[in-house]
């Protein structure tokens, strides 16, 4: 079975093989993320570990397009929505709206959650199901609109 590091690998590979600097260039910056926890932790990250990189890479790329949009720099913008399709490439598949209530309800039920007191709980337990695979945001508003 290969690792999660070991797909970003090939894919960087593939991208040298096809002179497709752009993906290069951004897969590189992943790597060196990945890189940069594993020596100031002295620890070897697991597929979780790097899924967790990976979406940290994602949310600060959709940060700085909110903020290049409001600023006007729709080049910027779209340079880092380019970059964001190319680190996607990496997540799991993401959930449907129906697994996704699903699995929320079954969540709500297991810990016994009946107010917004409960939302930290729920959360906390839906996160690495989770994982890559759904929006956090929009799992927190749909826990909110069962539990209130």
């Amino acid at each position: 079975m290969t690792t999660l590091k070991n797909q970003i690998t090939d894919v960087l590979k593939n991208s040298m093989r096809a002179k497709d600097m752009a993906s290069v260039t951004v897969i590189r910056g992943l790597q060196a993320a990945i890189k940069q926890i594993e020596v100031d932790e002295r620890i070897e990250l697991d597929d979780a570990q790097v899924l967790a990189v990976i979406e940290k890479q994602i949310k600060q790329r959709k940060e700085s397009i909110k903020a290049f949009s409001g600023a006007g720099r729709d080049d910027l913008a779209s340079k880092e929505q380019a970059e964001v399709e190319v680190i996607s490439q990496f997540l799991p598949a993401a959930m449907t709206e129906e697994e996704l209530d699903s699995i929320i309800e079954q969540t709500i039920s297991a810990q016994e959650a009946t107010s917004m007191k409960d939302m930290g709980k729920v959360m906390n337990s839906l996160r690495p199901i989770i994982a890559g695979r759904a929006d956090p945001a929009q799992v927190s508003a749909k826990i909110k609109a069962k539990l209130s």
